[in-house]
Order: C-alpha cells, then sequence, then structure tokens
C-alpha cells in the first residue's frame, strides 16, 4: 500500500481523522513564517493525545527550515518526533541525524532527472518542485514538476513524492513517478493553513486507489 503523509497538521481534530484513516505520518511545521507553523499550544494538545502509547497512530514528522540544534531540541522536549524532515544543505541534515539520533528526512527540489539523488546521505528524501527565487516558502507551494523523471531512477534508498499533489492528481502522480509514498499539505486545505477533511479523506482513498485496482484486474 502507498505510504501517505498530511503535512501541516495544526488540530487534534485531523489529528484523529488521520488515526481513523490509518495514515502512516502527520507533518507538523516548525518554520515560523509558514501559515501552517504549529504553535506551542497546538503542539502541546498533539503531544498529550500521543503520550497515551496504547493508541494506534500515524508517526510524527517535524519539517524545519534552516534550524539550529537549539530550535530542534526546544521541539523535542516537548513532543516526541519520530522523524526530522529538514531543509537545509545535505551536510546539515547527516549533522542534524547524528546529533539526535532520529531518522532524518532531507528534502531534496528537482526539475530533472539529473537533480535526483544519488547518494543516501539521510533515511530518506522527500522530492518536490525545485522553489523559484520568487517563492516565499521552501515547501508547501502547491507545485509539481514532470513526475516521469523519477520512473527511471534507482533511488539510493526510501523516497516520497511532494509538491502539488491534490485528490484529483495524486492517482495519475503515483502511476506516472512510481512512488512508494506520497506528501500533501496545501492540496488537502480548504483555505491556506486549515485542513478540509473530506478533502483529506478522498486523497486518501485516491492515493491507495492505483494499487487496488492493480490487485483486483476487472
Amino acid at each position: 500500500m502507498v505510504g501517505i503523509k498530511i503535512c501541516g497538521v495544526r488540530d487534534i481534530s485531523t489529528v484523529q481523522l488521520c488515526m481513523e484513516l490509518k495514515v502512516d505520518w502527520i507533518g507538523l511545521v516548525f518554520y515560523a513564517p509558514s501559515p501552517r507553523y504549529i504553535s506551542i499550544k497546538e503542539l502541546q494538545d498533539i503531544a498529550d493525545l500521543y503520550a497515551d502509547k496504547s493508541l494506534k497512530r500515524p508517526k510524527l514528522v517535524g519539517l524545519f527550515v534552516k534550524a539550529n540544534d537549539q530550535e530542534i531540541a526546544q521541539v523535542l522536549n516537548i513532543i516526541d518526533l519520530d522523524i526530522l524532515q529538514i531543509y537545509d544543505s545535505a551536510e546539515r541534515a547527516q549533522d542534524i541525524q547524528s546529533q539526535f539520533n532520529r531518522c532524518v528526512w532531507h528534502s531534496r527540489g528537482v526539475a530533472y532527472a539529473s537533480d535526483l539523488p544519488t547518494d543516501m546521505a539521510c533515511n530518506g528524501f522527500v522530492i518536490e518542485a525545485k522553489t523559484l527565487s520568487s517563492d516565499s516558502l521552501p515547501g508547501g507551494i502547491g507545485r509539481s514538476f514532470d513526475w516521469s523523471i523519477t520512473q527511471g531512477w534507482v533511488a539510493p534508498g526510501f523516497w516520497m513524492l511532494a509538491g502539488g499533489l491534490t485528490p484529483d492528481n495524486v492517482a495519475i502522480a503515483i502511476q506516472e513517478s512510481s512512488a512508494s509514498a506520497v506528501d500533501v499539505s496545501s492540496g488537502v486545505e480548504e483555505r491556506i493553513g486549515y485542513k478540509s477533511h473530506d478533502l483529506i479523506k478522498k486523497f486518501v482513498k485516491n492515493a491507495r486507489k492505483p494499487l487496488a485496482e492493480e490487485r483486483n484486474p476487472r
């Protein structure tokens, strides 16, 4: 089954929906300029819910943009993140992995096949469109790239497809890219920074459709 990450979550009701839908990862954004930035109060509410270790729940992914060690440590003191998603150099991502002894995913912007990573610097990659000089954010910009460039890519390890995914295009994106996991944020929002439960449900259903159809051909 295709892995699914819902990113930019900020409220308990959306966390609970993700649990019900059995998504694999929930992304929390720790980058203040982002409209999806999670406040300390919102973060504490999720930490309190996750304190119940008996719950079967998605893994928590913390998204950090050029963050220093102190900023990451402050978050980890509040909530026990499973994975750190890093927007920074490959060297810095490796340093964070070593420093915090956590699973680290390195976000990589691509436009051509030559942009795809060939070395496994961390535990995984989030592959999305390259940012432009006019972009105000490093991710969550709702722009896709040519998914076919990953078809012949011999990935050095785990990776997920991100950028510009929506409930309407996720099935074809999976087929064209051969991605085994997908990451969505703005594509399931009713307005910037606010998740739509209906769109999340539709996204999850459609992301799982390609493999379901392959297992049950007509």
